[in-house]
C-alpha cells in the first residue's frame, strides 16, 4: 500500500537547486520526529503537478471584498497547494519507497 503522509510540515520552492524541499511526517511517526526532501522539479513535473504555478499565490493580488473579509480565497489557495503537495509525495513515494527519508528528530 505505501506510506502515508499524514502531515505536510513545510514546503518551498528551490529556485536555485530547482528542488521541491519538503518536511512532512507520515502516518508511522512520533511527533517530535520528521523527514525532510528535496525532489528535483522535472521529477514533480514527470508525475503530471506543476506545483510552481499553484504555490506562487500572490496574497494581496485583487480579489472581492467578500471574499477578502472572510478570507476564503487564502485559505482555499493554501488548502490546495497542501493537498496537491501530499497528494504527489503520496504517490512519488509508492513508486519509489527507497527514497523515502528517514526520521529524525525534529
Amino acid at each position: 500500500m505505501g506510506v502515508q503522509i499524514s502531515e505536510l510540515v513545510s514546503y518551498y520552492i528551490n529556485d536555485i537547486s530547482n528542488t521541491l524541499d519538503v518536511s512532512f511526517r507520515i502516518f508511522d511517526d512520533e511527533e517530535e520526529h520528521i523527514r525532510i526532501d528535496e525532489i528535483s522539479l522535472s521529477e514533480v513535473e514527470t508525475f503530471g503537478y506543476k506545483l510552481k504555478d499553484k504555490i506562487d499565490v500572490d496574497l494581496f493580488d485583487d480579489y472581492d471584498d467578500e471574499e477578502e473579509e472572510n478570507g476564503i480565497f487564502q485559505r482555499y489557495e493554501e488548502e490546495m497547494s497542501y493537498s496537491e503537495i501530499k497528494t504527489f509525495l503520496n504517490q512519488y513515494y509508492l513508486i519509489y519507497p527507497d527514497y523515502l527519508p528517514n526520521s529524525e528528530l525534529f
